[in-house]
């Protein structure tokens, strides 16, 4: 059972009304026998569709590309601050440096301060024990010498 479609249309200059009618078996026939013009339409919507994809991929790509650029400038940004805060810890480390062998020189100083403390405290230990040994002798001379003097006295 065909299907029929009914157009109509108005004549402007005598606006008389037209009706047409059109049974859409011929108009698929039609299309059957001309592949041409199928061939044709379907290529035309094919491009069509990939035109649209490439579009919405090709807009997805435009933002990443930009997006990219919008950071590379920030990086490099980022990379000049990172560059002149290193050059100032340099800086600083070899001021710390400085002051960290100072100090070193003051401990050796010092070091060798406490060395010759240790060489007279041993030389004063060996010259308080001469001279207790010649005390103890003093002690022992006077106490023979009085028992001498006693006995020979």
């Amino acid at each position: 059972m065909p299907i029929v479609f009914a157009f109509m249309s108005v004549d402007p200059l005598t606006n008389n009304v037209h009706s047409t009618t059109t049974s859409t078996t011929t108009t698929i026939t039609h299309l059957l026998t001309n592949p041409s013009q199928r061939t044709l339409e379907a290529k035309a919507a094919f491009t069509a569709s990939l035109r649209s994809a490439g579009a919405n991929y090709d807009a997805e790509l435009r933002d990443r590309a930009r997006t990219l650029h919008e950071n590379a400038a920030a990086l490099d940004k980022q990379e000049a601050e990172l560059r002149r805060t290193t050059a100032e810890l340099g800086r600083q480390n070899e001021q710390w440096e400085k002051v960290a062998d100072t100090a070193r020189e003051g401990l050796k100083e010092i070091g060798d301060v406490q060395n010759w403390a240790e060489l007279i405290e041993r030389d004063l230990l060996v010259v308080e024990e001469m001279l207790r040994e010649v005390e103890a002798r003093e002690e022992g001379v006077g106490v023979e010498g009085r028992t001498r003097r006693r006995r020979g006295g």
